[in-house]
């Protein structure tokens, strides 16, 4: 396990302030799509302090390479899985908050400031925020159903492309767990012990890749499996 180390975003006269946030990225053979990604996070517009930590899972296409490019820190998982890669950021994260945005995810200027004015003012522990998913025609169906059904749903379900949940809280109800749809699963037991919502006023932009290579019939088949894996891993939420 190796990583690079980072430093928080510099005030106005050039001190160190520490992270209100952590972004936390994991990446695997993410070469195509990092940069977009890490690029709207270093370009932010904000003046809370963060930090962004890329957690690579064995890429052999130089996706660590191109992270090191930026302020960030790079940690090394061996690609033991998504979850436990959104875990280990976790581990080195200092902010208050956690961030997780997937490597093929890109944030609005606005997404850091809209997030944390919506949590503090609602008095929530975790959130998620509009999303457009970009590709075919056919992903806005997908689109829909996160914007529209997902924060209706008795236990909201925070996607893990872009999911905003305070510190202590992730690590309360053990962060994501090492089962398929790990991000069902730990949106669920999170919305059992703390209150969880969407900002409407925050946007982030994912890639629609899976549509596109598989067709959305081929995707909800994909992640409909992996919620019947999910049950039968013992892991409801």
């Amino acid at each position: 396990m190796s990583a690079s180390k980072t430093t928080a975003e510099r005030g106005s006269r050039g001190e160190s302030l520490e992270p209100v946030v952590s972004f936390v990225v994991p990446a695997r053979n993410e070469a195509e799509y990092i940069r977009g990604t890490l690029s709207s996070i270093v370009g932010l517009d904000t003046a809370y302090a963060y930090e962004v930590i890329v957690v690579d899972g064995g890429s052999t296409d130089g996706t660590a390479d191109i992270a090191r490019e930026y302020d960030v820190t790079v940690v090394s998982d061996g690609g033991s899985g998504i979850g436990p890669a959104r875990d280990l950021g976790a581990d080195y994260a200092t902010g208050d908050w956690l961030a997780f945005v997937d490597a093929d995810t890109r944030v609005r200027a606005n997404y850091l400031t809209a997030m944390l004015g919506y949590v503090e003012a609602e008095g929530v522990a975790g959130a998620s925020s509009a999303c457009r998913i970009t590709g075919p025609y056919r992903a806005k169906l997908m689109e829909a159903t996160i914007n529209h059904v997902f924060p209706r749903l008795e236990l909201p379900i925070l996607p893990g492309f872009n999911c905003f949940v305070r510190r202590d809280a992730y690590h309360d109800v053990g962060g994501f767990p090492n089962v398929p749809n790990e991000d069902t699963a730990f949106s669920r037991r999170l919305a059992r012990s703390y209150d969880t919502g969407y900002c409407a006023r925050a946007l982030v932009e994912s890639s629609g890749r899976r549509i596109a290579d598989a067709g959305l019939t081929g995707t909800l088949w994909h992640y409909g499996r992996l919620d019947v894996e999910r049950v039968r891993a013992g892991s409801r939420g």
